[in-house]
């Protein structure tokens, strides 16, 4: 080692550094080598995601089973060879072989024990990790849809873990608003709901039509099914889950990716990825919403990087537990929970959040667009109706007859779904102290490889990715089509203030008009 504080000690120094850094390995594709995995809603927008992360980042992964529904008159199969996308094609450079890791089921999560034949479930028996990441997230879905797929699946899932001679981890995929009825979310087992058993014994007991009508009593605070489900689900988990090593996972609101496995991917328009869609194309005006509230979104890449970490955390969480501790532990000792959101690192407000998609889209408009950009965000749900009539109904109203008196049948354009108001206009304190703790467990590698902090992300820079993300991969409008739709948007800007001017100049003509005839009722105008 050469002198301290000369030139030559300060190049040892980074080559010491260089030297440590590249000997050092990631422990969590260890943990992952020589396993079999099983993941349900491979199929999904996270699930896929999850697929893709493990496989390219754990290349020891023996064996990952993935279960598959038949679905809109295609059968499992023809699904599962259609959700090799884009997605894949950096795994698919690095490991060109990577399909024959996966092992296809057919399974649906509404139906009994998932609707698993007898030899399936033999087969699984070697799964060492589970990912139950399949739910339905429509918001409005009927109860009993959702606690079939939500609820019960998971009460499947969990008992059939217990008969694995050798599980590690099994991870259950939540939601950070499956307990949205209390304003501060820490990272906790919330009780004050029914017992999840009690209420899918009412599956068998009442018919669709009564089970509809008791459904708000049961509900409850929660604001919808989904979030409900979600809540009833990590009830079974700590009901029946407490001797596996078991974890949950509950991450906010999900938008497209930042970085990997490439910018900006997306394949649904839930949440809010369809406020920005619907508005980017004009068909979107008004949303009711408290602009300085924050915005709790994440990008999907940090999930499934907390996802796919936090089996590996539970794993030696586990192990590290002694026999005689194990009597004295709290619940979350036994399950913990990681609440993957990004307002207690690096917060944003709804208003940020559409100002930057609107300035960033401005730059890239779609082809597709059917009008010029106009959002009003209002904090006032009387003040959004209103909006809505004038802005959505009429407008809906007029192009509907245009088109009936055109002679073709009139096109029903349904406005974006008012659930999402629930979450704009209200707020949350959240905390993520697990995610940290498991960022911080993390060695330099895997913290390269599988980030959950969101701490020093750029939003500009995310933004800037996330609107060029929807355009192409959700309204399939390449930016080949830029100068086109820049031209075409430009005709649109015109028409929208032309037609503004138009009806102010009616409304001030009108306005006038009103006035004057109650200024001929004056004594002081005769």
């Amino acid at each position: 080692m050469s002198a301290v504080g000369s030139n030559l000690y300060i190049d040892d120094l980074v080559n010491f550094a260089e030297a440590t850094t590249s000997n050092e390995r990631s422990e969590i594709a260890e943990f992952f080598a020589h396993t079999n995995i099983l993941i349900t809603g491979g199929t999904g927008f996270l699930g896929c995601l999850v697929i893709e992360k493990l496989l390219r980042c754990c290349p020891g992964i023996t064996k990952l089973y993935m279960l598959v529904r038949p679905k809109k008159g295609k059968t499992a199969l023809e699904r599962y060879k259609e959700i090799f996308e884009e997605i894949y094609d950096k795994l698919r450079h690095e490991q060109p072989n990577f399909l024959q890791k996966i092992v296809m089921l057919e399974g649906d999560a509404a139906k009994e024990n998932f609707g698993l034949l007898p030899e399936d479930i033999n087969a699984l028996m070697d799964v060492n990790i589970i990912f139950h990441v399949a739910a339905v997230v429509r918001f409005n879905e009927k109860l009993r849809t959702a606690l079939n797929i939500n609820v019960k699946s998971i009460k499947f899932l969990l008992s059939f873990a217990k008969k694995l001679p050798n599980l590690k981890a099994f991870v259950h995929v939540s939601t950070a608003f499956s307990h949205c009825i209390h304003k501060n979310i820490d990272e906790i087992h919330y009780t004050d709901i029914m017992d999840a058993d009690k209420i899918l014994a009412l599956l068998d007991i009442f018919d669709d039509e009564k089970f509809e009508q008791i459904e708000v009593v049961l509900r409850g605070k929660w604001p919808n099914t989904y979030v409900f489900s979600k809540a009833l689900a990590e009830n079974i988990i700590l009901k029946y889950s407490s001797d596996l090593p078991v974890c949950i996972v509950r991450p906010s609101i999900v938008t497209a990716t930042f970085k990997e496995p490439i910018s900006a991917w997306i394949n649904n328009v839930y949440g809010a990825t369809g406020i920005v869609l619907g508005s980017g194309i004009g068909l979107l005006r008004t949303l009711c919403c408290t602009k300085e509230n924050v915005a709790e979104i994440i990008p999907a890449d940090y999930v499934v990087s907390n996802i796919v970490s936090s089996a590996w955390d539970v794993a030696n969480r586990k192990v590290a537990i002694k026999p005689d501790q194990v009597f004295n532990l709290t619940n979350e000792d036994k399950i913990p929970i990681y609440n993957s959101v990004s307002s207690c690192q690096n917060p944003i407000t709804w208003g940020d959040f559409m100002k930057k998609n609107e300035t960033y889209g401005f730059d890239v408009p779609s082809i597709k667009s059917i009008w010029y950009y106009m959002l009003i965000l209002n904090r006032y749900l009387f003040v959004h109706n209103v909006c809505v009539f004038l802005l959505h109904k009429i407008p809906a109203a007029i192009v509907d007859t245009l088109v009936y008196l055109a002679g073709r049948k009139p096109v029903k354009i349904e406005k974006f779904s008012d659930v999402i108001c629930y979450f704009s206009s209200s707020e949350w304190n959240f905390k993520n102290d697990n995610v940290i703790k498991l960022w911080n467990k993390m060695n330099s590698v895997d913290q390269e490889i599988f980030c959950v902090n969101v701490q020093n992300m750029d939003w500009n820079e995310y933004f800037y990715q996330h609107i060029r993300g929807i355009r192409v991969y959700l309204l399939k409008d390449p930016m080949d089509t830029l100068q086109a739709s820049q031209k075409k948007f430009r005709k649109l800007r015109i028409a929208h203030y032309s037609i503004i001017s138009i009806i102010i100049l009616i409304t001030l003509w009108i306005a006038t008009l009103f006035i004057s005839f109650l200024w001929s009722f004056c004594p002081l105008s005769r």
